[in-house]
């Protein structure tokens, strides 16, 4: 008979990981992918230390060269600057928890220099594109137009991100306010305003969705939360099954449709939000009322966000400064 294992040995940077990972998820109301990304990161940055230094090794004896260091082993793995940065974004934030919360005495993350990130900024369609592929989704292009029409008008009428389109309700469509009700990044919410053009699409869309869901069902009508869901109904019959569509599946559906409609290759749901941003910007929009309908907490996100170049600032400031003449 064999001896039953011993408890497993949980080292302490394991274990402080978890410790934060813990406060996201319940204090902070981190996204799930959010905490994917963190535990990835940290376990990582953890078992190094362990590996190098000792699996005993405290957290309050780890210099910043010893997180260079591990930035160095990601290098030599051929990770690229991204990658590198996004491991050391991780560490940086939860060395800053570490100080707050007494373990360290100071924060030797923060001197740790960012890796250099090329300024890459992602081709918009212009507006006349955009409005010639929300307004031609036939059936050449989608596999149901009424709805697909309705996820173009929100991720580029109403600047969506593409998991905040997934994860709406029919409940937060108020229409006596003409308002979208929108869960983003960290459990913030925010209201967005409902255009014109995305109410017709989406009461078009909804007229279909309720005879699909009835004829679905047979005798008994199925029911589901989920403002946009797939064709085929998957999982609805299902415990807890919603038939709502995935962000993968948007992405398939806005790439399908914009391909066909003669744009690059490369156009994704972001892509769209990253058109609502600059669109706004280049007819003269305020910069804060975009960062509001974003949901960006810093501006500064938002003015990477739009492209601002410095004809669109001189624009905006000629027409807006009383000193401009």
């Amino acid at each position: 008979m064999s001896a039953s294992a011993g408890p497993v040995h949980v080292s302490p940077l394991h274990s402080m990981v978890q410790d934060y990972l813990s406060v996201l998820a319940n204090e902070r109301g981190a996204s799930a992918h959010t905490l994917r990304a963190y535990q990835r990161e940290l376990h990582a940055f953890a078992a190094f230390i362990a590996a190098t230094y000792g699996k005993e090794q405290s957290v309050s004896c780890i210099e910043h060269t010893h997180i260079r260091a591990y930035l160095g082993t990601l290098y030599e793995r051929g990770l690229s600057n991204a990658s590198a940065a996004r491991a050391l974004a991780a560490i940086r934030s939860w060395f800053k928890w570490l100080a707050r919360a007494g373990h360290l005495k100071k924060n030797v993350a923060s001197l740790v220099a960012t890796p250099r990130l090329p300024k890459h900024l992602p081709r918009v369609p212009s507006i006349e594109q955009m409005n010639r592929v929300v307004e031609s989704v036939r059936d050449d292009a989608a596999s149901w137009p009424a709805r697909d029409t309705a996820i173009l008008e929100l991720l580029y009428g109403c600047g969506l991100r593409n998991a905040e389109l997934t994860g709406l309700n029919l409940e937060d469509i108020h229409w006596a306010n003409e308002a979208i009700l929108v869960r983003g990044k960290g459990q913030k919410q925010r209201y967005v305003p409902l255009g014109d053009a995305a109410a017709v699409a989406l009461r078009n869309y909804l007229k279909e969705r309720s005879a699909l869901l009835a004829a679905g069902s047979g005798i008994n009508s199925f029911k589901t939360p989920a403002l946009l869901i797939n064709l085929q109904l998957r999982g609805l019959g299902k415990p807890g099954g919603e038939a709502r569509l995935t962000t993968r599946s948007v992405a398939r559906i806005v790439k399908r449709i914009a391909i066909l409609r003669g744009l690059s290759a490369d156009v994704h749901p972001h892509t769209l939000r990253h058109a609502f941003g600059t669109h706004l910007l280049e007819e003269g929009a305020d910069l804060r009322a975009i960062q509001e309908l974003l949901g960006h907490e810093r501006l500064s996100t938002t003015q990477r966000y739009t492209q601002l170049n410095t004809a669109q600032l001189e624009k905006v400031y000629d027409k807006t400064h009383p000193r401009a003449l």
